[in-house]
């Protein structure tokens, strides 16, 4: 694939570019970046407002001059309704880890699964590229927690010698074994890139699926069960309660994380190369490079803002949790020159300057006081 070949600034093509739960964090910063960057492709976001917080960037979309249409996934006659698309990102989904625990399984099956299906429906109609932002979710949890830890100083790290193949210091690669449970926002992501092989080898829909890790920056409305980064952020900034929850209650759980123009500009360019990109299914993510404990995100948030919050420990690990979770990406850089730009630290410092200009407005938005 020869990605360097390609000016990802390039307009030589009107197009019209879909992006679902394009009010979202992930959505509507492509939206944003897409419209600024190709004045001529027209982008058309879709979102059904369900998450607190995307209501923000509603007029930052008009000012954009992207067009947003209220609908939802879920109901496949909002987008049969839609004019024909050339491309569809589908960054619409129920992403918290802990969705359906509580039995009420609905809303994730119909957005993440249902809601996906309608959108491979709607590509099939108009022969449009199909983008789909998938999760590390979908590895399974037992394998994961099966891998050999090393206790360091702040953090658990991967040892060299691993039970089980795809799995090395440098993270998950896409040929761990995907046997076993992986909570059902897993489920529902993994069924869905299932269906879209069966609808490119059926209808020879183009496809590229972009399995990330956790994405992080500027206007995430973060929680403590999606999210963590900003979460960790607006606690220290706007005050709230932080706990290290299982794992002994140190903090040294890991994640890779990603900021979310990293994950844009790589968006884009496989919106540029439909025939290069068709087929694709890689691990998108900062990797061990760019990576944080709980514990070291503490430290940072403190080192970033000068606050010092107190951190409590909280005992069982909570279902679906892992210790470790790092992106090997080595199947990416394969076929692109595309490599994350912005480190650990610039992603907490950007949350924490949008934090700060915005904080009336996130405050409402997270109904704090």
């Amino acid at each position: 694939m020869a990605q360097d070949s390609i000016d990802i600034r390039s307009d030589e093509a009107s197009r019209r570019v879909l992006v679902t739960g394009g009010a979202g964090f992930v959505g509507s910063s492509l939206a944003l970046a897409l419209a600024a960057r190709h004045p001529g492709w027209e982008v058309v976001v879709l979102d059904n407002l369900k998450r607190r917080g995307s209501e923000l960037n509603l007029p930052r979309l008009r000012a954009a001059g992207v067009t947003f249409v209220h609908g939802d996934v879920r109901e496949r006659a909002d987008l049969e309704a839609l004019e024909r698309v050339d491309a569809v990102v589908e960054c619409s989904a129920e992403p918290s880890a802990l969705a359906g625990r509580d039995g009420l399984t609905d809303y994730a099956m119909q957005a993440n699964l249902v809601g996906a299906w309608h959108c491979l429906e709607l590509a099939r109609r108009d022969g449009a590229q199909f983008v789909f932002l998938s999760t590390s979710r979908v590895y399974p949890v037992a394998a994961l927690n099966r891998l050999v830890l090393e206790e360091a100083a702040t953090r658990f790290e991967l040892a060299a010698a691993q039970p089980v193949a795809g799995a090395s210091p440098a993270g998950i690669a896409e040929d761990f074994p995907l046997e076993g449970a992986r909570t059902l926002y897993g489920t529902t992501k993994l069924s869905a890139e299932l269906l879209i092989a069966e609808y490119r080898d059926a209808f020879g829909l183009r496809a590229t699926i972009d399995r990330c890790g956790v994405i992080a920056g500027p206007w995430q409305m973060g929680k403590v069960d999606q999210g963590v980064f900003t979460h960790w952020m607006l606690a220290h900034l706007l005050g709230g309660r932080l706990s290290y929850i299982g794992f002994g209650g140190s903090g040294k759980q890991v994640r890779d994380l990603l900021h979310v123009d990293d994950l844009v500009d790589l968006v884009e360019r496989q919106l540029l190369d439909p025939a290069g990109w068709d087929g694709v299914t890689a691990n998108v993510g900062g990797g061990r490079d760019c990576s944080l404990s709980l514990a070291e995100t503490t430290a940072l948030c403190r080192e970033i803002t000068g606050r010092e919050l107190p951190v409590g420990a909280a005992g069982e690990d909570r279902p679906g949790d892992v210790p470790v979770y790092l992106s090997d990406c080595s199947h990416l850089f394969e076929l692109t020159d595309w490599r994350p730009q912005r480190d650990a630290r610039r992603v907490l410092e950007d949350i924490a300057s949008w934090i700060t200009e915005h904080e009336d407005a996130v405050r409402s938005a997270l109904r704090l006081r």
